[in-house]
């Protein structure tokens, strides 16, 4: 499925800082809108694997996927994240990206984890500039099985397991990156960070995905989300599926993506051809 998807990686500036990106894009793309892919809060480009290309060859989509500020191939951390960096991702970097990748028109977001906060949080500041979003595995509020859950990935990291894993995608940015988000999640007065008031202004269509067996989310989090959009939500619960559906249950979750993109763009005057389109 993604043999026939072209990738071209570049560097771009935003909000003060030079990220590493890539397009991908199929020969069979038609006029339609970008599909924007945002990684969780220790990813990049190479660990979404294959997912992105599946699902841009699917839809017959263009794709972009990029590394935020600290990850992967993108410039470094200089110090701690502050409490507000999802808030200042969604409202001032990702906007930026947009602009410098030449994407006027309104794109389907698909975030994982970190990336489905940034996702919900850029669809409710900018209602006019969002088409779709797709919210995998995100965080509206704190749970003690989060900070759980990332207490024994610090401890995963200080052994070494964890570190050698990651410094394969990070390189030189891992102790940084690595730190930059734990700490800011384990910080004592970020107990009480919360995004459902934001919700309310993201009128536009929601398919919210989430492993029955998620490590750092319950269904809490499914729910603040479908009940705190606006617009119509649909929801993906996955039995035997962790924090990373999209690799962990992925035909399932290219499939429901699949459709609910169709279903998306089925609305637009010009609608992309794909299993899912035939004509």
């Amino acid at each position: 499925m993604t043999a026939h998807v072209q990738r071209h990686r570049f560097d771009l500036y935003a909000a003060g800082h030079r990220l590493h990106a890539e397009r991908l894009t199929s020969p069979q793309a038609a006029l339609g809108p970008t599909l924007i892919f945002l990684h969780e809060g220790l990813g990049s480009i190479g660990q979404w694997g294959a997912f992105p290309a599946q699902l841009c060859a699917l839809t017959h989509l263009p794709g972009l996927v990029y590394e935020r500020w600290g990850y992967g191939r993108s410039e470094g951390l200089t110090g701690p994240r502050p409490n507000d960096y999802l808030e200042y991702e969604a409202r001032h970097s990702l906007p930026e990206v947009l602009a410098a990748c030449g994407i006027a028109d309104p794109p389907i977001l698909f975030g994982h984890s970190d990336g489905a906060s940034i996702a919900l949080l850029f669809a409710a500041a900018f209602p006019d500039r969002t088409l779709a979003v797709i919210s995998e595995a995100a965080h509206v509020f704190v749970e003690e099985v989060c900070l759980a859950g990332i207490r024994i990935a610090r401890a995963d990291f200080e052994q070494g397991r964890l570190r050698a894993g990651l410094h394969r995608h990070h390189g030189d940015h891992t102790e940084l990156m690595f730190r930059g988000w734990c700490d800011a999640w384990l910080r004592p007065d970020r107990r009480d960070w919360k995004m459902q008031a934001a919700l309310r202004h993201l009128g536009c269509p929601t398919l919210i995905i989430q492993g029955q067996d998620d490590e750092y989310g319950t269904r809490a989090q499914v729910d603040a989300v479908a009940a705190g959009v606006s617009g119509p939500a649909e929801i993906l619960w996955l039995p035997d599926c962790g924090h990373s559906p999209h690799y962990q249950a992925r035909e399932a979750v290219l499939d429901a993506a699949g459709r609910f993109i169709g279903g998306v763009c089925a609305k637009l005057s010009v609608i992309p051809p794909s299993p899912l389109n035939p004509g």
